[in-house]
């Protein structure tokens, strides 16, 4: 290919098609390697459509998978799955930027035009450093998770397994990923059913998906100005919308849950508050489990699906419609009821352009949850609930799941896959790379009310 047509190609693409083709082009990747013999424990090749839904799932830091990933997968498997999760989880354009820079490379134009739609950024300025700091932060924040959880997994695995298991739980913690690799160690498809009375395990790895998806920018200014009232807009309101979910739903879990025997009935008080707190979090997209949710009461799992739903934040390594597009949405409809003349936040005027790309947001995503769950009502026999719950998992990238996902059809779990793949993505960046956009309206059209319920 020579540079004219490189050039061509390059304007014909812009930056939220080539994010979408680059993740689609790295989950392909994926499945065709998980694809091969060499990638299970039998040495049996995997059927593509499973290899392509756990590609899929890996990269868009899902969770949901069709088979056991410590039972099924290989070693060779299981680093794939992990590499999946490391570049899905912080893009794929930041690894460039990295393997750029060892190679002494220049940063162009289209380069950085990448890194700032991938990481939500209103600016060029400094999208290279960010990029930069993310990875180092990531990589630190990571290895030591891995120690920490080491000095309980070692003891109980021994240091070969102990090591891998806790790098790898710690990566995809971090990530949001909700993979495991427990189901060899314990028993298949049991996330940390097993360590529902462990504090420490359960509470690195709630933290770190928590501090994963609250997003990268807002770590950077947490350690920048350690003061509430210095933090941007942006900071202020992904802490306290984190916090109010965060809140709202280890209480109501508590509440619905506490005479449950199957859940947390049979715990004394301290393992209850910490495993309502810890399923209240999860859901935040990021797929790991102490409760069988299965066995949870039908409030909490609607509870659960709300909390999926909105998701973590932006320029995190979650999905979801976004936790400052919901106080976006919710700052629109106060100053609309309330007759404003603009949304305000912490005496802070938000753009109406923001609130427009909020409620695109909010219509895509309804519109892809309500059309899959009524595609997969006609292809799959579970109830609406399973179905329903398992369709807002897919799209908010969180991997919990009430049993269904395993039993899709190939049907539904392409459906699935797309969702996760949309979910990842961020129903705006798709809707932008799909849609042809003009740059100017010449001509104007005369305004005309109509009545509105």
């Amino acid at each position: 290919m020579n540079s004219k047509l490189l050039e061509r190609f390059d304007i014909r693409i812009n930056p939220a098609q080539a994010l979408v083709i680059g993740f689609a082009v790295v989950i392909l990747v994926g499945s065709i390697l998980l694809s091969l013999p060499v990638a299970t424990v039998s040495g049996e090749p995997t059927p593509y459509v499973d290899s392509l839904f756990t590609a899929t799932s890996a990269v868009c830091v899902t969770g949901l998978v069709v088979v056991d990933t410590g039972t099924y997968w290989s070693l060779f498997g299981e680093v794939v799955i992990a590499i999946l999760i490391q570049i899905g989880g912080l893009g794929f354009m930041t690894f460039g930027v990295l393997f750029a820079l060892l190679l002494g490379r220049k940063i162009g134009l289209k380069s950085r035009l990448l890194l700032q739609t991938q990481f939500n950024e209103f600016t060029l300025q400094g999208v290279v450093r960010l990029a930069t700091r993310i990875l180092m932060i990531t990589i630190g924040i990571e290895l030591l998770a891995t120690a920490i959880l080491a000095i309980r997994l070692v003891p109980r695995y021994g240091w070969g397994t102990g090591v891998w298991v806790s790098f790898f739980h710690a990566l995809s913690a971090f990530n949001n990923a909700g993979f495991d690799l427990f189901g060899r160690l314990e028993t298949p498809f049991s996330s940390l059913t097993t360590f529902y009375g462990d504090p420490l395990v359960m509470g690195v790895i709630a933290l770190l998906f928590i501090v994963g998806g609250i997003g990268f920018t807002v770590l950077i200014d947490l350690v920048r100005k350690h003061s509430f009232r210095k933090f941007t807009l942006h900071t202020k309101l992904v802490l306290v919308t984190t916090g109010l979910l965060i809140f709202t739903g280890t209480v109501g879990i508590a509440l619905m849950e506490w005479s449950n025997p199957a859940t947390l009935g049979a715990m004394n008080v301290g393992q209850a508050l910490g495993n309502a707190f810890f399923q209240a979090v999860t859901p935040r997209t990021a797929g790991f489990n102490s409760l069988n949710i299965g066995m949870m009461t039908m409030g909490s799992q609607f509870l659960i699906i709300m909390l999926m739903f909105v998701g973590a934040s932006p320029g995190s390594t979650g999905g979801g419609i976004k936790t400052t597009n919901l106080a976006a949405l919710f700052a629109g409809a106060k100053a609309i009821v309330k007759g404003s003349k603009g949304a305000v936040l912490f005496n802070r005027k938000l753009p109406e352009d923001q609130i427009n790309r909020a409620t695109l947001v909010l219509m895509i995503a309804v519109t892809l949850v309500v059309t899959s769950t009524f595609v997969l009502t006609l292809t799959e026999t579970a109830d609406f609930l399973v179905i329903f719950f398992e369709v807002v998992s897919a799209f908010g990238t969180v991997g919990l799941s009430m049993g269904l996902t395993t039993e899709l059809s190939t049907a539904g779990r392409l459906i699935i896959s797309l969702t996760m793949f949309v979910g990842r993505l961020g129903p705006a960046t798709v809707a932008f790379a799909l849609a042809r956009r003009k740059h100017c309206n010449i001509i104007g059209f005369p305004e005309e009310k109509i009545i509105l319920g």
